[in-house]
């Protein structure tokens, strides 16, 4: 029992880290790139679009053959090996001299941010099934407060020096490394490993399992890659936004990304179970995609600070978007397929993820600058509202007749 809370404390740590590593730097990065580049903010955005793709498809292809990988050569191995090049890369990327060297620090990020795979592996090995649910849950849980408290230690430590913050990632990953080498043991013997096989670890396989499926799913599934990709607004080009808009700093950029994580975990952990059985999956997502457009049009008019921040509140109800779609989709299929559902929504999730950063760095910069079409520096949030409103209606016609119950 001791090993397994070491080996949870650890795994949750590796999921915290690799979250607190993704938002740690979204306040400071567009002050590194102006620096780097001599950059004005648009063009500064244009290039952490690029990034942010850069990054994700790293994700896509190497989860699966870090699980690989996993598989073959075992968890804690795997494991070190990439918080430790996690932590060098991000200490490096803080010394980079020029732009270049940051996207290809951005890049090895990628690669040793999929660990994932092989976290959620281990924990598998090392959980009875009936205990899995809230193992998973737990490791959940390090998503949503490394999202709180990335962007609030950035914003914070951004006050101190552009380059701090991926210092701070990369001490931490190390730190994590040291614990791991002296309390993590190995989870897979080695009569249960297995060769490893690159056709096994094909990132595009999973969306094999859309194959024949219901119309009904397939929309579900549409509706989530669209919602994805709608959300991704925040990470993509909230913070030069920011600082177009608002002329905001770093601290008051991470505050305010703190500020949507705790929103979204409220919703998604307390309203979520208030809201959902009184109105519906079909009420909930309406009022989620509603909160949406309230707050795209609040930002865009924003005369002050608190005004901001109202709206971020107010857009808080978005949370509710992905679960009800998720309830709804899993219960479409039979038991024997849910998995490879899951598998293949999550491959439609990593790819809205590649493509969400480009396309809205490169709206916000068509609309912000001394060449825009028009100064509108909010028109990616706009873009954002309109593409839930989408959702909205692939929902609404997928989901005719049917009820959700969380």
């Amino acid at each position: 029992m001791k090993e397994h809370r070491s080996a949870l404390a650890f795994l949750f740590a590796v999921v915290l880290i690799d979250m607190i590593g993704f938002g740690i730097v979204m306040p400071v990065l567009p002050s590194l790139i102006m620096d780097l580049g001599n950059l004005p903010v648009d063009k500064a955005a244009l290039w952490a679009g690029w990034l942010g793709a850069g990054y994700a498809a790293m994700q896509f292809v190497f989860a699966p053959i870090m699980g690989n990988l996993s598989d073959r050569f075992g968890r804690r191995p795997v494991l070190l090996a990439c918080l430790l090049a996690f932590g060098i890369d991000y200490i490096v990327m803080g010394l980079a001299p020029n732009l270049w060297w940051l996207v290809a620090g951005r890049v090895v990020a990628g690669i040793t941010g999929a660990s994932f795979s092989a976290a959620y592996a281990y924990l598998a090995d090392i959980t009875p099934p009936e205990k899995r649910a809230q193992s998973f849950g737990t490791i959940g849980m390090a998503f949503g407060f490394g999202f709180i408290l990335g962007p609030a230690i950035g914003g914070f430590l951004g006050e101190f020096g552009t380059r701090i913050p991926f210092y701070a990632a990369g001490g931490l990953a190390l730190l994590n490394v040291v614990f791991g080498y002296f309390f993590l043991e190995e989870s897979l013997p080695e009569d249960k490993r297995r060769p490893f096989r690159l056709a096994r670890a094909n990132a595009f396989s999973a969306l094999k399992a859309l194959s024949g499926q219901s119309p009904r799913v397939l929309w579900l599934v549409a509706a989530l890659a669209l919602w994805q990709l709608a959300h991704l607004v925040y990470p993509s080009i909230w913070a030069y936004f920011a600082i177009a808009a608002y002329g905001w700093t770093e601290w008051k950029i991470g505050l305010s990304l703190m500020m949507v994580g705790i929103t979204s975990a409220l919703v998604q952990g307390v309203g979520i179970r208030v809201i959902v059985p009184r109105v519906g999956e079909r009420g909930a997502v309406a009022l989620g995609v509603a909160s949406v457009c309230l707050a795209a049009f609040m930002y865009s008019i924003a005369w002050a600070d608190w005004v901001v921040f109202l709206a971020i509140a107010a857009g808080g109800l978005q949370g509710l978007v992905m679960p009800s779609i998720n309830a709804l989709n899993s219960r479409a299929v039979d038991a024997t397929s849910q998995g490879e559902l899951q598998g293949a929504t999550q491959a439609v999730g990593s790819l809205a993820a590649i493509v969400g950063p480009p396309f809205y760095t490169i709206l916000f910069a068509r609309f912000t600058g001394s060449d825009a079409i028009l100064a509108f520096p909010a028109m990616p949030l706009v873009a954002s509202a309109g593409i839930a409103t989408l959702v909205l209606a692939l929902f609404l016609y997928a989901s005719r007749g049917s009820r959700v119950e969380i």
